[in-house]
């Protein structure tokens, strides 16, 4: 089986039952996003130049890149009247939409907040673990056309709400335009600072530190191949949240929901960028076709027709399966960033999925509610890392350190074990360390 949409519209229709169907899955699924090594070389030396130059090379690689003539730092840098004045100033639909959103972001990741603990054992001894939050964190959000100011919020919220101390936010402006949206967003979310940089040379100064911008202990957020290769490139000198790749979704149905309903879903990821992905699985191969009629009828009503007709047509598909246990084994193998269950009973398929990012339940749950304002995180594993990650959250923003407190009789206790360990390592200094709070 090996068909495509109707003539304006290129997109592939599998069936598990081909053949061929596990290369052409694999096919579709394969994703590169390691730069090469042209782009490797030019962000080791924009990073070399701006620990070495500072804030110089920062205004110097933003009048480059975002064709903005500035002299001084002071005029990349915004502070928290001008934040709250993009806040005051937007129409009031915006204003209460970004505020509700804002709210439900906070109060869900509140629920997340770890807590420290301990316990006491038999002799007296203390064990426990203290959770701490980091104390200053930075968040990279895309300037220009691609401007999130949910971004904003998913990314400073959690940070707020883990008690970090110091939140820096670095957005590019390209040939001046500021998104006001952003602004009130970061308003909104408690951030710091704001530097109008972005590039390779915010996530550098990020990392080191410039004479204005301050040195950060982990970097979150979006952005081009060049920020994700400078993000890789100081992973160690700071945390990073993760190496993004594009935006996927992963619609399983059982054929009861509208045809439309589920083409606009997967328009809602494909509309991301030409190398987004959206899959399609159902076991009822004439609601696979009433959707593919209904891709072929909505996508020309769409703003970014183009983009979307692309990216269908690279990585897009709509997939026949057997039954309902062939498409759980399908996703967890393709472990999407977010899989919609638009069934009518999700709750029974919901234990037999490992891998997923965000699971959105039933009919009536577009994935958009959760890139906006349902209040879980959008910032989520991608290009099958949700067999290892999970989405952002306030466990990102927080560190954790073992608490050991022995009693007299506990270091005794512990001393006795510790030292027979210890020699049979040959490590004799840990034994004798061990060895001299042993109660005679």
């Amino acid at each position: 089986m090996s068909e495509t949409l109707a003539d304006s519209v290129d997109m592939a229709r599998l069936s598990t039952e081909d053949a061929d169907f596990e290369a052409r899955l694999d096919a579709l699924l394969a994703w590169e996003g390691v730069s090469d090594a042209e782009v490797q070389q030019r962000v080791a030396d924009i990073i070399a130049a701006v620990r070495r130059r500072g804030d110089a090379a920062l205004i110097e690689y933003t009048g480059r890149f975002d064709r903005l003539s500035v002299s001084t730092m002071d005029e990349l840098t915004l502070g928290g009247e001008r934040l709250e004045r993009a806040y005051v100033g937007l129409p009031a639909e915006q204003r209460e939409a970004l505020a509700r959103a804002a709210e439900r972001i906070r109060v869900y990741h509140e629920r997340q907040r770890p807590t420290s603990w301990s316990y006491v054992e038999e002799d007296g001894s203390v064990l426990g673990q203290q959770v701490t939050p980091l104390d200053r964190a930075g968040i990279y959000v895309p300037g220009g056309k691609a401007a999130y100011p949910s971004s904003v919020l998913m990314n400073a919220i959690p940070a707020h709400v883990a008690g970090v101390r110091e939140i820096v936010m670095v957005v590019p402006t390209p040939d001046g335009v500021i998104n006001e949206l952003v602004l009130a967003a970061a308003h909104l979310a408690g951030v710091d600072h704001v530097f109008t940089i972005g590039g390779a040379q915010a996530v550098a100064a990020l990392a080191y530190g410039t004479e204005t911008v301050p040195r950060v202990d982990k970097i979150v957020g979006p952005g081009n191949i060049y920020v994700a290769t400078a993000k890789r490139a100081v992973f160690g000198q700071v945390g990073i949240d993760m190496i993004a790749g594009p935006s996927e979704i992963l619609i399983v149905s059982d054929g009861g929901t509208d045809p439309e309903w589920l083409a606009m879903d997967l328009f809602s990821q494909a509309e991301h960028d030409e190398d987004a992905q959206a899959l399609l699985v159902s076991w009822d191969e004439r609601h696979l076709t009433e959707v593919e009629a209904a891709i072929v009828k909505l996508l020309p009503t769409l703003e970014r027709e183009e983009i979307v007709r692309q990216s269908l047509a690279r990585r897009g598909a709509l997939i026949r399966c057997r039954d309902r246990n062939e498409a759980v084994c399908l996703i967890n193998r393709i472990a999407p960033e977010h899989l919609e269950l638009s069934m009518a009973e999700p709750e029974a398929l919901l234990p037999e999925v490992r891998h997923a990012g965000a699971i959105f339940m039933g009919r009536y749950t577009a994935e958009a509610l959760g890139d906006y304002c349902a209040g879980p995180n959008h910032v989520l594993p991608t290009s099958g890392t949700a067999r290892f990650s999970s989405p952002l959250g306030v466990y990102d923003f927080q560190k954790r350190s073992s608490v050991i407190h022995c009693s007299e009789e506990g270091a005794s206790t512990l001393g006795a074990i510790a030292s027979v360990l210890a020699r049979g390592e040959s490590l004799t200094a840990h034994a004798r360390s061990a060895e001299y709070r042993i109660k005679e």
